[in-house]
């Protein structure tokens, strides 16, 4: 079994990605890491060299910087780089992580198992994980409807798939019709640490988004300003790869206790209660359970 891992990345220490650090953490999982790099005026590049692993592949692209962005499909430009990734593989199973995305050590062996366990198995076409959204700093997590708590990151590299966008994949059945994957889990977790940069950090990302047709609204970030029956404790131990990036605070992250909830944070408070009562989750994904 070939494993490969992809990404695809511009400009990300300027916009504040770990994406050393998430390298790292997937290198000893995979025999192959492609690396789609759009034109860079900081030193990411030159960061990636210095990992000096055999393993990374870097393949320079351009962006298109002529997208419209009237669409119904947003960060269409991110899909393009993506599948650009993607397409370079040559493993039977290719492993995405974004630049802000960081495997645990611990979950490497069961990822592992999981792609050892379905290589064979046509009906699986895809691997799921569970998230965790690291919100304001290391010690606090965000868990709602409105966060995306479990993704595919695996797809099978034997079968005809790309992406719109950057969160998920489309499998291609026919000249007109796509689908989302059919998964299994594997059982482990990302952790996602895109809302710990700083929010200047946040905001040139959220600016260079917009340019390239994703749907990111235009007022500046304050993390501040969120619901706070969202915000939860982290008491487990990070990735040993993010430990030296993580800032050095204590305590959950507060919220401004004056903030006032938006209509949509009204709905994912009682959606949050009705998976209290009931039991179920409203947890909307991309890809089919199959097993």
């Amino acid at each position: 079994m070939k494993i490969s891992g992809f990404t695809f990345l511009r400009n990300g220490q300027k916009l504040g990605y770990p994406f050393v650090e998430s390298l790292r953490s997937v290198l000893p999982l995979v025999d192959e890491f492609i690396i789609a790099l759009g034109p860079c005026d900081d030193d990411t590049e030159k960061m990636l060299r210095e990992i000096g692993d055999p393993k990374i592949r870097i393949i320079p692209t351009q962006w298109n910087e002529k997208i419209q962005n009237d669409y119904s499909i947003k960060g269409f430009v991110y899909g393009q780089q993506k599948s650009i990734a993607l397409f370079n593989c040559t493993g039977d199973w290719a492993f995405y992580v974004e630049a802000d995305e960081v495997i645990h050590e611990n979950d490497l062996p069961k990822i592992r198992a999981a792609m050892e366990k379905h290589l064979d198995n046509p009906r699986v076409e895809a691997l799921a994980f569970d998230f965790l959204h690291f919100y304001g700093n290391a010690n606090t997590y965000a868990w709602s409807p409105r966060w995306y708590r479990s993704e595919v990151r695996i797809i099978r590299n034997t079968i005809p798939a790309w992406s719109t966008e950057s969160l998920y994949f489309n499998v291609v059945e026919t000249h007109k019709k796509s689908r989302h994957p059919r998964a299994a889990h594997t059982g482990a977790t990302v952790y996602h640490y895109g809302w710990v940069r700083s929010e200047t950090q946040m905001n040139l990302k959220a600016s260079a988004a917009r340019n390239y047709g994703h749907d990111y609204t235009a007022a500046p970030k304050n993390y501040a300003q969120v619901d706070p029956a969202t915000l939860k404790l982290f008491t487990g131990t990070h990735p040993k790869t993010m430990r030296d990036w993580l800032p050095k605070v204590g305590g959950i992250f507060q919220a401004d206790p004056n903030y006032k909830l938006s209509r949509r944070e009204k709905k994912h408070r009682l959606m949050l209660k009705l998976e209290k009562w009931f039991g179920f989750r409203f947890n909307k994904k991309h890809y089919r359970l199959t097993q």
